[in-house]
């Protein structure tokens, strides 16, 4: 009887919980993640020590040792195509990520991109587009949590729109 009002008990409590960490930031919610992974698995294994059932675990970790031990000469032959293929995603990437940041700082925006940063159809007015530019900005300031890379966006999206 007394274990049924524990399991409700540790279910109350994952409940509280987890409408805590809803509010808040990914951030945090990553790192108590992590805690809660770390402090499960070291209740998990103390567990299994405690009771001696800590036996399949060496059984598996001993046989992963071995399978890798077995087929490591095999792996390591693809070892250079992995490592150039790691290089060149990485190299791509930053060639990617430098376009766009050059683009964006140049202030290469179309205006069909302009109107879709600000969430509006084509031929919007002047006053729909500086209250759209308004109601985003006031969202996604940096001083109130935005990014300072969505303001430029917002702001250029703004300016493209009403020098045309």
């Amino acid at each position: 009887m007394i274990q049924i009002y524990l399991v409700v008990l540790f279910a109350i409590m994952i409940l509280f919980g987890i409408r805590l960490l809803k509010k808040k930031s990914p951030l945090v919610m990553s790192r108590y993640r992590n805690i809660i992974l770390f402090t499960l698995s070291g209740f998990l294994l103390l567990y299994l020590t405690a009771t001696g059932r800590l036996n399949w675990l060496f059984a598996l970790i001993s046989l992963a040792i071995a399978f890798t031990l077995r087929f490591l000469p095999a792996l390591l032959q693809f070892g250079p195509q992995v490592h150039r293929l790691w290089q060149s995603f990485n190299s791509s990437k930053q060639r990617s990520s430098q376009s766009q940041h050059e683009a964006s700082s140049k202030g290469k925006m179309s205006v069909d991109e302009a109107y879709e940063v600000l969430g509006l159809k084509l031929g919007a007015t002047e006053t729909d587009i500086i209250s759209a530019h308004r109601a985003l900005i006031q969202k996604l300031h940096p001083d109130r949590g935005g990014s300072d890379y969505l303001a430029a966006k917002i702001n250029l999206a703004k300016k493209i729109l009403l020098s045309k």
